[in-house]
């Protein structure tokens, strides 16, 4: 009698390596910590007289809840520093990272919306992008050498922005599906 193989079911270690592997790798790097690299002042100062400062907003357990929660955020104009009422911040750059640090997507900040950048496609590109931003950050330090801060800043905001790009290689495919979707433009 011979046993036919039934194509119904598949081997256990596919299925493994597969399916659950990368779901407990993914989990292991949860939650997603959301955020904001911005600049700050005080009242009655002028925008000279800025400090750059990254704040902190939420942690939420998946790259699409991070997306929606940083958005409403953004949205509701709701992204303090703290309870200091002469403070003001301005936001420019949300960041979605893993628990490793790792960057899952980052964006832009412009006119009440996050401006979700594109994920590198490659090492190659990504070696690009890191030789541009450290180009930038140089000149970010020359020009503060040269006491001009406006234009030290303008310069680590451009390298920044550069950076967003950077995304986590285990994390480029689901940035790259994400932002493929219809709510993220």
């Amino acid at each position: 009698m011979t046993l036919s193989r039934q194509t119904a079911f598949a081997p256990i270690g596919e299925i493994l390596a597969r399916q659950v592997l990368p779901r407990l790798h993914r989990a292991q790097r949860l939650p997603l910590r959301i955020s904001c690299i911005g600049t700050a002042r005080y009242d009655g100062l002028s925008d000279a007289d800025g400090f750059d400062r990254t704040v902190v907003i939420g942690k939420c357990p998946s790259p699409e809840d991070a997306m929606t929660f940083a958005s409403q955020r953004v949205a509701r104009g709701d992204l303090r520093i703290g309870s200091d009422d002469t403070l003001r911040f301005r936001p420019r750059i949300m960041i979605i990272q893993d628990s490793d640090k790792g960057l899952v997507l980052a964006g832009e900040i412009r006119a009440g919306i996050i401006l979700w950048r594109q994920p590198v496609a490659s090492d190659a590109e990504a070696r690009r992008v890191v030789t541009e931003a450290s180009r930038l950050r140089g000149a970010a330090f020359a020009a503060s050498g040269r006491g001009d801060a406006a234009s030290a800043r303008d310069h680590r905001y451009r390298a920044s922005l550069l950076e967003a790009r950077l995304v986590d290689p285990f994390w480029r495919e689901t940035a790259t599906d994400l932002l493929r979707l219809p709510q993220a433009a």
